[in-house]
């Protein structure tokens, strides 16, 4: 990610870092009007720049969100969370829910051949205070490796699969929680080996690529042979240091790359309605 502490590609708009490791809030840009060529790739730096980008103040409908998405790629559609339109997926918690979508770090859908290449989400409702969002470097959390360590990463696959968050074994996660997953007998778990050390196809630099909601195993070995070293890398991608914070406001966006990033939900308001409303851009293979 840039370290430089303010870009100012035009007077009307600004580049503000919002922490050491990644993220950065920019102003200067309705996104419910048609972008022109120069704000797409504005944006489009920023987001490889800081890996995290957020706006303020946004108010777009659906189909303003998915004219947005299409100026950075093809509409990825969500195979197991459950939606009335497959291009939008509407987060909602209501209060009651003991779960949230969202509770572990994880890189979004990583069990599918072509993950998603990252997403744009909009606060729809939020609580005055809470209900925050992390994000982690990825970068960073490859490049602190030891150069050991990183030797034995190479050239070694991890397996990436939706059976912890769909599935039967995910029926009592999704009774939790307002947002549903795929539960039922049409789910067919679907399993995926990645590199854990990823090249992002535009920047060319690696990343460690495991998270807590996918990643099962690696390749060639069994599960509990895979814990130890898979439980420290996981870990380790969201040392404090690799992470920034973000804090929502009613038509506030946050646009990350999944490529090279991970996220959590903050789950410490019960009492208060919250409704995000996503749309994920499709990506490619990872190598």
């Amino acid at each position: 990610m840039t370290d430089t502490a303010t870009i100012t590609t035009a007077d009307r708009v600004s580049i503000i870092p919002i922490a050491g490791a990644l993220g950065a809030e920019l102003s200067g840009f309705d996104l419910s009007s048609e972008l022109t060529d120069a704000e797409v790739q504005t944006i489009r730096q920023a987001l490889l720049d800081h890996g995290v980008i957020f706006f303020h103040g946004q108010d777009f409908d659906t189909g303003a969100h998915k004219r947005l998405a299409r100026r950075f790629g093809d509409i990825f559609n969500h195979p197991f969370l459950i939606s009335d339109d497959p291009d939008v997926v509407t987060i909602v918690r209501e209060p009651g829910d003991t779960r949230i979508v969202g509770e572990d770090w994880h890189s979004d859908t990583a069990m599918v051949a072509e993950p998603p290449m990252g997403a744009i989400l909009i606060a729809l409702e939020v609580p005055d205070y809470g209900g925050d969002t992390l994000f982690a470097n990825q970068y960073l959390a490859y490049d602190a490796l030891s150069d050991g360590m990183k030797d034995l990463l190479a050239n070694l696959k991890a397996l990436n699969s939706d059976r912890l968050v769909a599935g039967p074994g995910a029926a009592e996660l999704s009774d939790s929680r307002s947002t549903k997953s795929r539960t039922g007998p049409d789910w067919r778990e679907t399993v995926n080996a990645h590199p854990v050390v990823r090249t992002h196809p535009e920047t060319g630099r690696k990343c460690l690529y495991v998270n807590h909601s996918y990643t099962v195993g690696f390749e060639g070995m069994t599960e509990d042979e895979s814990k130890p070293l898979l439980n420290w890398l996981l870990e380790w991608g969201h040392r404090p240091e690799f992470t920034c914070r973000f804090r929502w406001r009613k038509g506030s966006v946050a646009f990350w790359d999944n490529r090279c990033t991970k996220h959590i939900a903050v789950d410490d308001v019960h009492d208060t309605r919250r409704v995000m409303r996503r749309i994920q851009i499709a990506g490619d293979r990872p190598y």
